[in-house]
């Protein structure tokens, strides 16, 4: 009998450990939605991919992520196209030092290209909060970070995945990429106005522009930089007000 409780002790133990194990505290769980469609070519991807690479190791960044309370994050990379095209480039990572970050820019620049088709930035918001709700970290905050040169043109209503996303503590952030061609959201709006109206969700969600004048690299940076030094909560208002993560309005 005491061998058999004993067992079971252990069991439980062991259980608990792993349990513990798997979510790991992190200030953010981060994912990269970067438009990988038929409108993106080689080179404008490898750019892409260098931008968020080059970003995450840079000093401010770094600094930013060491500022947190736990002094590390964890990200992903995600690549989307068509309805039914969404792939994890690079999947989750501890990022605490230079090391962990160049460690995962080698594996972003190295990974071969995989989406196909035409905007579904509903999919890819649907696919990433998935990523975030699956994974074996536990983020003070969460955050979809959704690049695209063009506008929602199949799957899922937008409006719907991103309310639900939101409802789920996650804020979904834009950067509208411009390139040689200028595309317009669906009603022939500008296509950042399509971002902040359609895309964009949650506590501190924001959208910016990166085209010539700006430069990719810089307005990355510049927009990882905010998100990551952020420290205030992310998803619906109203549910974090329910959990008492926010004051009541004066």
């Amino acid at each position: 009998m005491l061998s058999t409780v004993l067992c079971s002790f252990l069991i439980l133990m062991t259980f608990s450990f792993q349990a513990a194990k798997a979510q790991q505290s992190v200030d953010l769980e981060l994912v990269f939605a970067a438009d990988g469609s038929g409108s993106i070519d080689d080179m404008e991807l490898r750019l892409q991919r260098e931008g968020y690479a080059d970003a995450l190791a840079n000093d401010r960044v770094l600094s930013a992520i060491r500022s947190g309370l736990h002094g590390r994050i964890a990200v992903a990379y995600v690549e989307w196209g068509g309805p039914a095209s969404q792939h994890t480039i690079v999947d989750w990572t501890e990022i605490a030092s230079l090391e962990d970050a160049r460690a995962f820019g080698d594996r972003l620049l190295a990974a071969p290209r995989a989406a196909i088709g035409y905007n579904s930035i509903s999919e890819a918001i649907a696919y990433s909060a998935d990523l975030i709700a699956t994974n074996a970290y536990d983020g003070d905050r969460k955050v979809i970070d959704v690049s695209g040169d063009g506008p929602q043109i199949g799957g899922r209503s937008l409006d719907l995945i991103r309310d639900q996303t939101v409802a789920q503590g996650i804020t979904i952030n834009g950067l509208v990429v411009g390139n040689r061609s200028v595309y317009r959201g669906p009603s022939g709006e500008p296509l950042e106005e399509h971002y902040r109206f359609d895309v964009i969700g949650g506590l501190g969600a924001f959208v910016v522009v990166a085209d010539e004048a700006s430069g990719f690299t810089d307005t990355l940076l510049g927009k990882m930089i905010r998100e990551i030094a952020d420290r205030s909560p992310t998803g619906d208002p109203q549910v974090q007000f329910a959990r008492g993560a926010l004051a009541p309005a004066d």
